[in-house]
């Protein structure tokens, strides 16, 4: 105990949380991909210990006192510290709301639910979700009630917070009907392009899985992912977990189309690479984090869509593409392959989507989670409501649940306030990537040539290695000369899909 440095044990209690934290991610990671399903129950009670482990000892009786005695002395502090000490006092506020016993339930209420979704998902049976998804929603309002009070935020911003701090609903309703008054418009002219140009050749699969698993080692590389530092295994719903020394990415694979579980690794990728970039000198303190999940949504998208669907790297891949699956022909060729990645149209699934519709999925989860959290939605309409949304916004009704309100793991894992972070993600995604194409000389000409060195290095310097020092519009600001926006990703969509 250093009694006389208020800001030094915080650093050293900080730590140790991390390292609780740290723990229950590779045991969430495992939960995911390998665990025997009969080990569910005693792997929730594991998490949910860890959970209330990590809330204990931030709310530890002290834990004020130490905040309060470290801010009279601020001014001391170099700026990372500084900012290491705003984190910390945002974190506690966020733990200090909930009581030990609704940290507990939250975390088994979710893994219990998590598992169920997974056979409800296979069956398309969402009654069999319903009674622990209102489980999960009933401790959600919970959360979200103690929250809101503690930060003097409406309860639906109060969760937001936990994912993207300073995010507020007002600013996505904003920003969502400015996509929402050019993305139809849009989407009718990239459909009237594509069918005066035809259809593309389709590509003759099979794929095999294991072929498919090593084109994505081998793509994931290539952005520069150290396989000495991490992995890629299977599971339900394409993630990123571990720590940021032992990176977790997943993918699922279908033998009929290779390019899902291709297009996954590379999101995946995005994320993993933002994690390992983190300030080394930091990872295990609040400033160390990754800033929030619209910057980190916009470096998987940054990847996934911005640089990996570009020509430039199509040109690239596509040989080894080839060469992987053994195939060749005037489908195989890369502008035809160019041509099935940038495809646009309407479909059930949002981690299928394309950049034009995919702002579309996520507006209607975004407007049923709100609705469901503020009564004006009954948990057990969700289906129908969800339905009559995708023909309303993508003129698409899923056949059944499971490539409806199923499809998703985010509300059955206790996500709720996480979705507008994708759309949001891939407005920055956009900005970042012009910025950065105006500051690397030639960037595409190193993407066509495998060479990810030259992105990778400008997004270290003016993202990954920013952590949480600033806001997310001060880091954007930073980086591209302007807090977020529209304005690039439209910009990019027109040039990408409509340009002669």
């Amino acid at each position: 105990m250093i009694a006389n440095d208020p800001y030094a044990e915080l650093e050293r209690r900080f730590a140790r949380m991390s390292a609780v934290s740290r723990a229950g991610a590779i045991l969430n990671w495992d939960r995911s991909t390998m665990m025997p399903d009969g080990a569910s129950e005693d792997r929730a009670d594991q998490l949910a210990a860890l959970g209330v482990i990590g809330h204990e000892m931030m709310v530890a009786p002290d834990m004020a006192e130490l905040l309060s005695r470290a801010e009279d002395g601020k001014a001391d502090l170099d700026p990372w510290r500084a900012a290491n000490l705003r984190e910390m006092r945002h974190a506690w506020i966020h733990e200090n709301a909930l009581p030990s016993d609704l940290v507990e339930a939250r975390t088994r209420a979710s893994s219990a639910c998590e598992m169920v979704w997974r056979d409800a998902k296979k069956k398309a049976d969402f009654k069999a979700l319903l009674p622990t998804l209102t489980e999960v929603v009933t401790i959600t309002k919970r959360v979200g009630e103690a929250k809101a009070a503690a930060l003097g935020l409406p309860l639906y911003d109060a969760l937001l917070d936990e994912y993207e701090p300073g995010g507020r609903s007002a600013r996505i309703d904003a920003l969502f009907a400015e996509l929402e008054a050019f993305l139809p418009a849009m989407l009718q002219k990239v459909m009237e392009a594509q069918k005066r140009a035809g259809a593309p050749l389709p590509l003759d699969g099979p794929f095999p899985v294991e072929a498919q698993r090593q084109l994505g080692l081998e793509m994931a590389k290539t952005l520069g992912f150290d396989f000495h530092h991490g992995r890629l295994d299977v599971s339900a719903h394409p993630f990123t977990g571990g720590t940021a020394d032992d990176v977790r990415i997943t993918t699922r694979y279908d033998e009929e189309d290779f390019t899902r579980a291709l297009m996954g690794v590379l999101h995946e990728t995005g994320h993993a690479l933002y994690e390992v970039g983190r300030p080394r000198d930091w990872r295990r303190q609040p400033v160390g984090n990754a800033r929030g999940m619209v910057l980190h949504e916009s470096q998987s998208l940054l990847m996934e869509m911005q640089a990996c669907r570009s020509d430039a790297f199509v040109a690239f891949a596509s040989s080894r593409i080839r060469a992987v699956f053994g195939k060749s022909g005037p489908a195989w060729e890369t502008d035809n392959i160019h041509r099935i990645y940038t495809r646009v149209a309407p479909g059930f699934i949002r981690v299928d989507a394309d950049e034009v519709t995919y702002p579309l999925h996520v507006m209607l989860r975004y407007r049923l989670e709100r609705a469901i959290l503020g009564g004006d939605l009954a948990l057990a309409d969700l289906p129908g409501s969800w339905n009559d949304g995708m023909k309303e916004l993508l003129g698409v009704g899923p056949p059944n649940d499971s490539l409806g309100c199923l499809q998703d793991i985010h509300w059955p894992d206790g996500a709720w306030g996480y979705f507008p972070t994708y759309t949001l993600g891939a407005l920055a995604a956009a900005q970042l990537f012009a910025a950065a194409r105006k500051a690397v000389p030639d960037l595409l000409g190193a993407i066509g040539k495998g060479d990810f060195a030259p992105l990778l290095g400008w997004l270290r310097a003016n993202v990954h290695g920013k952590g949480s020092i600033a806001d997310t519009d001060t880091i954007l600001s930073q980086a591209t000369g302007a807090p977020l926006s529209t304005a690039a990703f439209k910009a990019h969509l027109e040039s990408r899909y409509l340009s002669a």
